[in-house]
């Protein structure tokens, strides 16, 4: 058995995940108790639940760095979530601060992980696909995952990911 293989198979079978979505339009609708849709967030669950693992929480925070940050601090610190998964606020728009709020925090960055989400968002969407800042890193014994927000870039990014999360998961640990 080669080494990933091994790892892949030491890794936890179930992991513990929290979705985080960034959404200033939403986040307000929820604030002034307006109906919403959280199709990307709604995504992540259904695609996490079908690959075996537990959704342990949600959050809706609106594209403000210290939101985003404060959020993925607490989740960081917990020790019921093995991997936090935020959508939106990736992209190169003024108000896209995403990757702004989650790198700092990372001890490791998986360089991989964007690479190979660009190249396969390439191969849907041309061209438009360098404008994605999309990362995975570690942090605290736990992979934090930061997506754009289009249902079709969170199934492309946990299609990537979800393979090799207790693959991550068990590196990490050990």
């Amino acid at each position: 058995m080669r080494p990933h293989e091994e790892h892949r198979a030491r890794g936890p079978k179930e992991l513990s995940f929290w979705v985080v979505t960034v959404s200033t339009s939403r986040y307000e609708a929820m604030a002034s108790g307006r109906s919403y849709t959280d199709e990307s967030g709604d995504a992540a669950v259904s695609l996490i639940s079908r690959a075996g693992h537990r959704v342990v929480g949600r959050s809706l925070v609106k594209d403000d760095l210290v939101m985003i940050r404060g959020v993925v601090m607490d989740l960081l610190r917990r020790s019921d979530v093995d991997v936090v998964v935020l959508t939106g606020g990736t992209g190169v728009a003024r108000t896209d601060v995403t990757i702004e709020a989650v790198r700092p925090l990372l001890e490791k960055e998986l360089d991989g992980f964007g690479d190979v989400f660009r190249l396969k968002s390439y191969q849907e969407v041309g061209t438009a696909a360098i404008m994605s800042r999309a990362l995975a890193g570690v942090s605290n014994g736990k992979l934090v995952v930061a997506l754009p927000g289009s249902p079709n870039a969170v199934e492309t990014g946990l299609g990537i990911i979800l393979p090799e999360a207790p693959h991550i998961i068990y590196l990490v640990r050990s």
